[in-house]
């Protein structure tokens, strides 16, 4: 099961740009997909947020720390985020931790804190 989380998240679409913001927005759902199949990530999700003043959608990408990784070299994908950064605002990518990563690195933390003097 995958322990990392690739978010890429997006805000308004730049105006004049709408068209092709839905062909890249389809593109990248092609690609996902494929590389789903093929093992070069685990999983995807993708979200429409409802009009607000931040996030209008996001993608989690699911997959191993190599899996990411391989996956941020990728020319498909760099095409792919060099297509968006034309096309929307606020394009935002955040790797971080899921399932069995959220236990690491809560136990991480854990340790970590009696390194730190407490405030009473």
């Amino acid at each position: 099961m995958a322990d990392r989380v690739l978010f890429i998240s997006w805000g308004t679409v730049v105006r004049g740009r709408e068209e092709r913001a839905l062909e890249a927005f389809n593109d990248v759902i092609g690609l996902y997909g494929r590389l789903q199949q093929e093992g070069g990530i685990e999983a995807f999700d993708v979200a429409l947020l409802e009009p607000n003043a931040a996030i209008r959608g996001y993608f989690q990408i699911h997959g191993s720390a190599q899996q990411l990784a391989a996956l941020r070299v990728n020319e498909d994908f760099r095409r792919a985020i060099t297509d968006a950064e034309l096309v929307v605002e606020d394009l935002s990518l955040v790797e971080g931790s899921t399932n069995e990563g959220v236990a690491r690195d809560t136990a991480l933390f854990q340790e970590r804190i009696a390194l730190v003097a407490q405030m009473a």
